[in-house]
């Protein structure tokens, strides 16, 4: 099973991939842990891209797909997370997928309005133990417990970019830009599921961690 997913920033995104990665045993592929697999092995890609983030550039297409593909290639169940960005992206990273005959099992989107997104990034407390536990001082069902993590009870504290309204609007916009951004390239993807490459699964943000978790659970089952 490979699966894509979307979801902005505080859509709970992150959540559900680590709950359903557990239950299907996937591997958990972020973009930025691709990066660092690459230049920790020194591979010619990993070389060439270090030299861009080390200059503070973004690293090109050309080399972040075939990064991508090669390390989807190498697995065989996964869940990929962050990537593709936008639409260029999108294109070129199923053309990759179709060269190298790796299937797709589903796109996950996960919708939620722009203000409420924003509202959950400013309200996200990070566990100082481990950033995986959630809490968030905007969502009732994640408060913290007494100002610390409600799942272990260490100190929280927050990431100073998530505390920065003007750099939030502006991830946010490349996320909800349906010309050329993150929806732009979910758009591309669902206009291919209609063909029966895949299937593309939509949840409502808005719902309870459990809610979700249990209805994506269920599309999955439905159709795998």
């Amino acid at each position: 099973m490979n699966i894509l997913i979307f979801g902005p920033n505080g859509s709970g995104k992150g959540t559900q991939s680590s709950l359903i990665k557990d239950k299907y045993e996937l591997a958990h592929i972020e973009s930025g842990a691709i990066f660092r697999e690459h230049i920790n092995k020194r591979t010619p890609l990993g070389l060439k891209a270090k030299n861009y983030i080390s200059r503070g550039e973004l690293v090109p297409d050309e080399l972040t797909i075939p990064m991508v593909t090669d390390i989807l290639e190498s697995l065989s169940n996964w869940l990929l997370d962050g990537f593709p960005r936008n639409k260029t992206q999108a294109e070129k990273l199923w053309q990759a997928l179709r060269d190298r005959e790796i299937e797709l099992s589903f796109i996950v989107e996960i919708q939620l309005a722009q203000e409420l997104a924003k509202q959950r990034i400013m309200g996200r407390r990070i566990c100082k133990k481990s950033p995986h536990h959630p809490n968030n001082i905007n969502i009732e069902a994640i408060y913290p417990i007494n100002g610390k993590c409600r799942v272990c009870g260490s100190e929280l504290d927050t990431r100073k970019d998530d505390q920065d309204e003007a750099a939030i609007d502006q991830r946010l916009q490349v996320y909800y830009d349906t010309e050329e951004g993150t929806l732009a390239a979910v758009n591309y993807y669902q206009k291919l599921s209609s063909s029966g490459n895949f299937y593309h699964i939509i949840l409502d943000g808005n719902k309870k961690i459990e809610v979700l978790k249990d209805e994506l659970i269920t599309k999955i089952e439905e159709k795998y």
